[in-house]
C-alpha cells in the first residue's frame, strides 16, 4: 500500500508517518488515489474534522471513529485493525491531559508497524510535536503561497517555534 501525497513523496505500509501540509494536499492525496477503496481505511479525528466533509468515501471500507479525549484516542488506536489509519490531529485532546502523550505516541508507533499509519496536522502545536518524536518520517509541504516556504529550513526549530525530534537531523548550508 502506498499514497503519494505529494510530487515524489510517497508514504509507504508499515510506518508512522506525520504530514504538516495544507488540507488541500492531505484532500487531493486522498481522493486521487482510487486504490484506497480496496483497503480497510480508518479515519480518527476530534470534534471537528477540516477535511473529512471533502474526502469521497463512497468505499463500504471507509470507517470514522471520533476521538474527544486523548484516553479515547488511544484506545482507538489499542483496537484498530486497519490497513490505512489517518489520525488528524486535535491538540484540545491532550488539553488537561498531557501525561497521555507518551501512551497515546506509543500506540501510533504500534499501529505504523502493521498498517500505514498517518498523523496529520495543518499546523503544529506542542501535542503535536511530543507525538512525531517516535515517528517513522515527518513531511512538511508548504504551498507556494506561503511565505514560510522560501526560508531557509536549516534552523534546528519548526515554525511554530518547537524543537525538532532528537532523531532528527538537519543539512547545513555552507
Amino acid at each position: 500500500m502506498r499514497i503519494e501525497i505529494s510530487k515524489g513523496i510517497a508514504l509507504q505500509s508499515g510506518t508512522f508517518n506525520a504530514v504538516i501540509a495544507p488540507e488541500k494536499v492531505i484532500i487531493t492525496a486522498l481522493n486521487s488515489n482510487a486504490d484506497l477503496q480496496r483497503f480497510l481505511f480508518l479515519f480518527v479525528c476530534g470534534n471537528y474534522s477540516r477535511i473529512l466533509s471533502s474526502i469521497g468515501r463512497t468505499s463500504t471500507n471507509f470507517e470514522v471513529r471520533r476521538a474527544f479525549t486523548a484516553h479515547q484516542l488511544f484506545t482507538i488506536l489499542k483496537e484498530a485493525s486497519h490497513t490505512i489509519v489517518l489520525v488528524e490531529h486535535d491538540p484540545t485532546m491532550f488539553d488537561g491531559a498531557e501525561t497521555m502523550i507518551p501512551p497515546v505516541a506509543g500506540a501510533l508507533r504500534d499501529v505504523g508497524r502493521e498498517a500505514l499509519l498517518i498523523l496529520y496536522t495543518p499546523a503544529i502545536d506542542r501535542p503535536f510535536s511530543a507525538l512525531v518524536r517516535s515517528a517513522d518520517r515527518i513531511f512538511h509541504i508548504t504551498s507556494s503561497g506561503d511565505p514560510g516556504s522560501h526560508r531557509n529550513r536549516s534552523a534546528r526549530t519548526l515554525r511554530s517555534g518547537c524543537p525538532l525530534p532528537p532523531a532528527q537531523m538537519t543539512l547545513e548550508v555552507s
